[in-house]
């Protein structure tokens, strides 16, 4: 498989040439400056390639082309976006990159309510606590309707934990919550937010479902015709959240996506920590049933805690995934490409610990250097191995 970094580009503190060192051959990027719904011009797609090749490196795969809300919503006004994105898509292809990766998640892309959870053994991981977002949701945000959400005894728990957070752990709680897009220049403000997700007030499950696929229906003769294969990200956590519809978590959700616009251009981002938090999910059987269309491939392992609302970013080759399984399937149909003359199959360590020199440097939260260079090393280890064993 052709091992892959996520960089977001000439802002992040993590270099092209540090990442080269991890032993990653493929980046991971987008033009986050751009606003989402706007055209990626040929030349800013052409500028931050040339850039990325003259450290020695292949821009891989975008992460991400976002869907503006008007798609997600299925507004009149969305006509405008679709010929926007299709126009991108066609920049991209123009360029030589053939892999994106999006996601239709209303509002929030993936969500935590802590994004430096300690670690017994030292460093920190990002994690998501239930009875946290349910102050948030209840007491903070003060969603109409959220009590109807949760039992008594989580409204108690939450508000029980909200008592006991002073102001600024109150304020930590809802900007870890609201960030936004991971790299995105934008963030909401409360009261954004608010409206955004009062934007999504009559979408329900089945209507947001009609809007992926006619979304599907519009791009994917683009993408074909540009030489791009889409990949489509699971829902992260894989549940509904703050009364928002999610529609890609299960398996079921998989092949809806797929069955939508039947193409070799229209596939998965298998991402085994989304999938993972699941337990009705079997990651390796889900790798084998649609082996064809992935795309691109996100490694991490989650770790769900006892409350089964929880999880927290574990290890690489630790938490609830079978890794070697899934690595082992992965393998399998990357020799069955190389056989039948199939595409690449990207992939990327996700979501590391912030260990070491990670704990004073400024980086993302859940995209340090040596966390990701520590499961990067792990998973190519593991790759190794399943192969030496297939000979």
């Amino acid at each position: 498989m052709e091992h892959t970094w996520r960089w977001f580009g000439p802002k992040d503190p993590i270099g092209l040439g540090e990442i080269r060192q991890a032993g990653a051959t493929g980046i991971v990027t987008a033009l986050h400056e751009i606003p989402i719904g706007e055209i990626w011009s040929r030349a800013a797609i052409l500028e931050r390639k040339q850039q990325i090749e003259a450290a020695g490196l292949t821009w891989s795969v975008v992460e991400s082309v976002p869907v503006h809300e008007a798609i997600k919503q299925g507004l009149p006004e969305a006509e405008r976006y679709l010929d926007n994105f299709r126009h991108t898509l066609a920049n991209l292809g123009d360029c030589g990159i053939d892999v994106v990766c999006y996601n239709f998640m209303p509002v929030l892309d993936w969500t935590r309510t802590d994004l430096a959870w300690p670690l017994p053994a030292g460093g920190t991981a990002l994690r998501f606590d239930h009875t946290a977002f349910a102050a948030f949701d209840l007491y903070l945000l003060a969603r109409p309707g959220a009590e109807a959400d949760y039992a008594s005894a989580e409204r108690d728990a939450a508000r029980a934990y909200l008592d006991q957070l002073d102001a600024a752990a109150r304020q930590r709680l809802i900007e870890t919550i609201i960030a936004g897009l991971p790299g995105a220049e934008a963030h909401y403000t409360l009261e954004d937010f608010r409206h955004a997700l009062a934007a999504y007030r009559d979408i329900d499950a089945e209507r947001l479902r009609v809007n992926l696929a006619t979304f599907l229906r519009a791009v994917v003769p683009a993408a074909e015709a540009a030489g791009i294969r889409l990949a489509i990200h699971p829902d992260d956590p894989p549940r509904p959240l703050l009364g928002l519809p999610r529609v890609v978590s299960t398996a079921a959700d998989a092949a809806y996506v797929l069955d939508s616009a039947p193409s070799p251009a229209n596939g998965l981002t298998f991402c085994t920590g989304s999938y993972g938090v699941r337990a009705d999910n079997d990651l390796v059987a889900m790798v084998e049933r649609f082996a064809p269309r992935i795309h691109f491939v996100h490694l991490r392992a989650t770790r769900r805690e006892a409350d089964a609302s929880s999880f927290h970013e574990a290890g690489h080759l630790e938490g609830d995934v079978d890794m070697v399984g899934v690595i082992a399937a992965l393998v399998r149909e990357t020799r069955r490409r190389q056989r039948d003359g199939g595409a690449r199959l990207p992939l990327r360590p996700d979501h590391g610990h912030h260990l070491l020199d990670d704990l004073q440097r400024d980086t993302r939260p859940g995209y340090p250097l040596i966390g990701r260079l520590k499961g990067l090393a792990e998973l190519r280890g593991v790759e190794a191995a399943v192969n030496a064993l297939l000979r």
